[in-house]
C-alpha cells in the first residue's frame, strides 16, 4: 500500500467518476456517501454508490455495486477499481466489500481515495485481504 505523490490524468478521471456516483448515493441513515467505480478488461467503467435500507443488513455499498454491475453486465476481469469517501483521508473498504473484491477482482489495482482527491493509495486486495476465503471452483 502506498500513497501515490504523483497521481496521472487516469487516476484523476476515474476518481472524478467515483465522486459523480457518490453524489447519487442514498444514505439518509448514516450520510456517509461513498462512490466507487470498477474498469473492466475492456475499458469499461462501471459505477456505483452506497445505497442504505432502514433494514440496515440490506444496504450495499458502493465497491460491491459497481462490481455486481461490471460481472451483470458481461465483464470478465476487473483491471482497476477506485473507491472515494467522506473521510479526510482514504476510505477503506469494509470486509463484506474485501471478500467481494477477493473473488470478483483479485487481480485489480485499488485506489482508495478521501473526499477531495488529496490523498490517494494505490494497493490491492492481497495487501487489504491477505486471506481471504475461497472455495474450489467446480
Amino acid at each position: 500500500m502506498k500513497y501515490l505523490d504523483k497521481v496521472d490524468d487516469t487516476i484523476i478521471y476515474f476518481l472524478t467518476l467515483a465522486q459523480e456516483a457518490q453524489k447519487r448515493a442514498y444514505a439518509p441513515y448514516s450520510r456517509f456517501r461513498v462512490g466507487a467505480v470498477a474498469v473492466g478488461k475492456s475499458n469499461k467503467a462501471y459505477t456505483g454508490c452506497n445505497i442504505e435500507n432502514a433494514s440496515y443488513p440490506l444496504s450495499m455499498c458502493a465497491e460491491r455495486v459497481a462490481l455486481f454491475k461490471a460481472i451483470s453486465e458481461g465483464e470478465s476481469e476487473i483491471k482497476a477499481l477506485y473507491i472515494i469517501g467522506p473521510e479526510n483521508g482514504p476510505i477503506s473498504p469494509c470486509g463484506a466489500c474485501r471478500q467481494v473484491i477477493f473473488e470478483l477482482a483479485k487481480d485489480a489495482i485499488i485506489y482508495l481515495s478521501n473526499h477531495d482527491l488529496t490523498k490517494i493509495v494505490e494497493t490491492n486486495i492481497k495487501e487489504l485481504l491477505p486471506y481471504g476465503f475461497g472455495l474450489q471452483k467446480r
